[in-house]
């Protein structure tokens, strides 16, 4: 029942979609360290509407991405993906056609509306088997997290080349490969597996709802990337402010990115493997209030707006990598994908939340005012967080129920809930599926995937 090894087409299916995820983001995140400076330049521009163009993108991707991804199990994935991927073409190469800024505005709102994530996710738990999901989600997130670095890299470099219209079709070109590998690169699956770990159930919104600790993470979200959006509005400016040309911003990005990412992996080690979350959390939080707290007194002093920068990026991404798993062990067992579900809404109603509100304020008063909305974002925050509870140490995994467990349901799920470390589980019997919540130092997959098998 057991196999450590993927197959071609899990394989082939893991890496598709990762590049299918990567070219996507390639190109949206491209824009952001760009926009504020270059886009200044468009008729009718000014920082609110900047601000707007930068936000809009994530308002659009949280209307879309829950119906897209319950679409998607209707009329399947494929079509869905395709149509998203066409949506953010088109808006690509409008946003690379416009004069103005409103063309830019819509041209982001139609890219937004292409809200595929939901629909690439279920797509993979129809392509990959339970013990190796964990892996290929794993890939996929790391694929992101590069995608990140790099476009913040690159986006400054192509734009001072190219000009910012150039960028828009690089987008819409890297998002006609995505289209190209998903049609001919990525296997098409035998049949659709509603998988309660990645996909949306409408029936359990009401429990995930009622969950605090949930909410807590989801304000987390919302806060993280609101901070975000409203940096990338303001920084570009403030390092020009400070006598740091715009075209070589690129390696204030590269550096940053680089040394955060290695700064990263000690408090992930720390966090999980001493099972000191809450710790690393609340101190990542204080890291950036510490940013915004810089970034706000910097003034004309470039070397302060460089430290904020660097303080910055080591809290985003270790928060980025926390967050989900943080979701992962308080979400109730069978509820993950819902849970996970509210969390990226949050996410883009951050982006925003974030990119708006930081392109008026930066028109109202400049950056400090920016960076001072930052601190007090940061302190209710953190006086939220310090209400959370340590999480449980547990994973979520979902265990294949062979035929006979419905005629024994009742006496497995206790068999399962006996085994030292399981906190929860839920048998789905339409499904034929378990999903537990356990210690996997005191019970492993195959230690309750032998318990499934001698029950038949």
């Amino acid at each position: 029942m057991h196999d450590n090894r993927m197959t071609a087409t899990e394989r082939r299916a893991t890496v598709g979609l990762g590049a299918v995820f990567a070219l996507r983001m390639f190109g949206m995140f491209m824009v952001l360290p760009v926009l504020t400076t270059y886009g200044m330049a468009l008729q009718g521009a000014n920082e609110s509407l900047i601000g707007l163009a930068i936000g809009i993108y994530g308002l659009m991707q949280a209307l879309f991405q829950i119906p897209v991804g319950l679409l998607s199990d209707k009329f399947g994935r494929f079509p869905l993906i395709i149509g998203g991927l066409l949506l953010f073409l088109l808006g690509s190469v409008l946003a690379a056609c416009a004069d103005s800024i409103w063309g830019v505005i819509i041209g982001r709102a139609l890219q937004g509306a292409g809200a595929i994530s939901a629909a690439v996710m279920a797509l993979l738990s129809d392509l990959t088997r339970e013990q190796h999901r964990t892996k290929a989600m794993a890939f996929i997130g790391v694929s992101i997290g590069i995608t990140f670095a790099v476009a913040m890299v690159l986006g400054p470099v192509i734009t001072h080349a190219f000009g910012l219209s150039a960028l828009f079709w690089g987008t819409a070109g890297l998002t006609g490969l995505a289209i190209i590998t998903t049609l001919f690169f990525i296997p098409k699956p035998q049949q659709h597996v509603l998988n309660r770990e990645s996909a949306f159930v409408s029936g359990n919104l009401r429990a995930v709802l009622m969950e605090r600790e949930l909410l807590k993470l989801n304000f987390s979200i919302f806060s993280l990337h609101a901070l975000l959006m409203a940096s990338f509005v303001a920084l570009p400016v403030a390092m020009e402010q400070a006598g740091f040309q715009r075209q070589l911003q690129w390696q204030v990005y590269l550096v940053t990115m680089l040394i955060s990412f290695v700064a990263v992996v000690p408090f992930i080690i720390y966090a999980e493997k001493r099972r000191r979350i809450k710790q690393v959390f609340i101190s990542c939080i204080l890291i950036f209030l510490l940013a915004e707290a810089v970034l706000f007194s910097a003034g004309l002093q470039l070397w302060f707006v460089f430290a904020g920068i660097q303080l910055f990026f080591i809290g985003f991404n270790v928060l980025e990598g926390l967050l989900p798993s943080l979701v992962s062990k308080i979400a109730p067992a069978g509820y993950k994908g819902t849970a996970m579900g509210l969390y990226s809404t949050s996410q883009f109603l951050g982006v925003a939340a974030g990119g708006a509100s930081g392109g008026w304020l930066l028109q109202l008063n400049g950056t400090p005012l920016v960076f001072l909305a930052g601190i007090v974002i940061v302190g209710l925050w953190l006086l939220v967080s310090l209400t959370m509870r340590e999480p449980p140490y547990v994973s979520s995994l979902r265990i294949v129920l062979p035929d006979s467990a419905k005629q024994q349901s009742s006496l497995l799920a206790e068999n399962i809930k006996a085994q030292p470390g399981v906190a929860d589980v839920v048998l789905v019997l339409e499904e034929m599926a378990a999903y537990v919540k356990v210690d996997t130092r005191q019970t492993s997959r195959r230690d309750l995937e032998q318990i499934v098998a001698a029950a038949s």
